[in-house]
């Protein structure tokens, strides 16, 4: 019975979604880094918006330079990795039963997670660089999904406190 009462708890459900969270963005990372050349390409098109409407009143945002790609391409993967670190120690602390220090280290992973998927993919790739135009390079449905899963561990984290 205290199985079953811990299994049902807010904590454990947090704490289900901070592990699922965490290999989800360890995945990413693994992924992006031994298919580098996959999502590189699909920055690459993104901030070149070689692929959206190309109207010259927005065509002046894009990027080109490979150099820049590259060193974006890069910051996400190191972000990307920085989120999934900052989660698996939510998750061991959550585990161990630390749960200040969890709540701490899961809530700086989910907003590092809204961030990055919310700012960097939805805002600005999908409206500075217009990928919502492009059929091809389109990542905005993933960006969302992603987007709303850290949302939903934030506030499942932080309801009701006041802190």
């Amino acid at each position: 019975m205290r199985l079953l009462a811990w299994v049902g708890s807010l904590r454990a459900a947090v704490t289900a979604l901070t592990g699922i969270t965490a290999l989800y963005m360890g995945l990413v990372v693994l992924g992006n880094v031994t298919d580098y050349d996959t999502n590189h390409a699909f920055v690459q098109h993104v901030l070149a918006m070689d692929t959206t409407f190309g109207s010259p009143n927005t065509s002046w945002r894009a990027i080109t330079s490979p150099a820049a790609v590259t060193a974006v391409y890069v910051l996400i993967i190191l972000w990307e990795a920085v989120t999934a670190l900052v989660l698996v120690a939510g998750l061991v602390a959550w585990l161990r039963r630390r749960e200040e220090v969890a709540r701490r280290l899961s809530s700086t992973g989910w907003v590092m997670q809204v961030l990055l998927f919310g700012g960097g993919f939805i805002a600005i790739g999908g409206e500075w660089f217009l990928m919502w135009q492009s059929k091809e390079w389109n990542g905005l449905s993933a960006a969302f999904q992603n987007f709303v899963v850290a949302a939903l561990g934030l506030v499942l984290l932080h309801a009701g406190r006041r802190d």
